[in-house]
C-alpha cells in the first residue's frame, strides 16, 4: 500500500519542492543568460528596493482588505444559504438550488471576467441601464477606484460561494437529528431550532473552513485581478500578484518579483500554521 504513494511524492517533489530552489533568485541580480549559478549575489538588495517602492504599501494594503473581506463574505454568505437551503423541503427544489449556485465554480475569470464586463459596461451594459431606469447616473464600476474592490469581492463571493455551501450542507447532514426532535418536543421554533442547534453543529467545519482560508491572507485572486483591473484602478485593485507579475514577466526584474513572491510564502506559511494551532486548541482538529 505504501507503494503507491511512491507516484504522488515523486510528483511532489518534482513540482513543490524542486522550484524551491528558485528562491535563490531573490537574493541575487538575477540575469536569465547567466542562470541561478552564475548570477551575482547581492544579499537583500532586493528585499531594501521593494521596501523603498513608493506603491508598495498601497498594494499590500489593497491585497490584504481584498482578501480579508474574501475570506469573510466567502464563510458568512455560504452557512447563511447553506441554512435556507436546509430549510427546502421539497428534494427537486432543493437539488435545483444547489445545482444554480454551484455552476460558476466551474467558470475561469476569463469567462467571468468578459461576463461581468459587459454587464457592468458604464454605457450598454444591463446594470447602468437599470440605474438610468430609475432616475440614478451610470456608475463606473471597473473603472472606479471607489466601486473596483467592491466589485472584486462580491464577484468572488458569488463564483465561489456555491461550493462552500456544499460543504457547510454535509456538516448540517451530520447532525444527530434527535437534537432537532428534543428541540421540537421543548417548543423550539425553526430560529431556536438554527441557533442552538444548526449553527454550533457547524463550528468544526466553519473553524476548517476558515483555518483554510487564513493562508490565503496575501492571496486576493491574481486571475481575477488580471481580468478585470486596469492601470486607472491600480490605485485600489492592484494586489501583490499583479505586481510580481508586471515586475517579473514585464519588466524583467526576475529578482525583485521572487522576493515579493517569497515573503509571501513565508507570511502564508507563518499564519498556516498558526491557523492549525488555533484549530487543535480550540475544536481538537487535527489534520491526521
Amino acid at each position: 500500500m505504501h507503494l503507491m504513494l511512491v507516484p504522488g511524492i515523486i510528483i511532489l517533489l518534482i513540482y513543490c519542492y524542486y522550484p524551491m530552489i528558485g528562491f535563490g533568485i531573490a537574493f541575487q541580480k538575477f540575469i536569465p543568460t547567466n542562470g541561478l549559478f552564475g548570477s551575482d549575489w547581492i544579499g537583500l538588495g532586493n528585499f531594501r528596493y521593494v521596501l523603498q517602492m513608493p506603491d508598495i504599501w498601497q498594494v499590500l494594503g489593497n491585497t490584504v482588505f481584498i482578501a480579508t473581506m474574501k475570506i469573510l463574505l466567502g464563510l458568512v454568505v455560504p452557512i447563511f444559504v447553506a441554512v435556507l437551503i436546509n430549510e427546502l423541503k421539497h428534494l427537486l427544489i432543493k437539488r435545483g438550488v444547489q445545482t444554480l449556485i454551484y455552476l460558476p465554480h466551474f467558470l475561469s475569470w476569463v469567462i467571468l471576467g468578459g461576463v461581468l464586463v459587459d454587464i457592468l459596461s458604464p454605457s450598454e451594459g444591463i446594470v447602468n441601464q437599470l440605474l438610468n431606469f430609475v432616475g440614478l447616473d451610470s456608475v463606473f464600476f471597473l473603472g472606479s477606484n471607489q466601486w473596483f474592490p467592491s466589485v472584486l469581492i462580491l464577484s468572488d463571493v458569488w463564483k465561489e460561494f456555491g461550493f462552500s455551501t456544499i460543504v457547510f450542507l454535509a456538516a448540517i447532514t451530520g447532525i444527530n437529528p434527535a437534537l432537532y426532535e428534543a428541540a421540537i418536543v421543548d417548543g423550539a421554533n425553526h430560529t431556536r431550532q438554527m441557533w442552538h442547534i444548526t449553527l454550533p453543529g457547524m463550528v468544526p467545519v466553519i473553524v476548517l473552513m476558515a483555518t483554510l482560508s487564513l493562508g490565503n491572507v496575501l492571496n486576493a485572486g491574481f486571475d481575477q485581478v488580471f481580468n478585470l483591473y486596469s492601470p486607472s484602478v491600480y490605485e485600489s485593485g492592484d494586489i501583490l500578484d499583479t505586481l510580481i507579475y508586471r515586475i517579473g514577466l514585464l519588466d524583467a526584474q526576475f529578482g525583485v518579483a521572487t522576493a515579493i513572491g517569497l515573503f509571501k510564502s513565508v507570511v502564508s506559511f507563518i499564519l498556516i500554521t498558526i491557523s492549525y494551532f488555533l484549530a487543535y486548541r480550540l475544536v481538537n482538529y487535527r489534520i491526521f
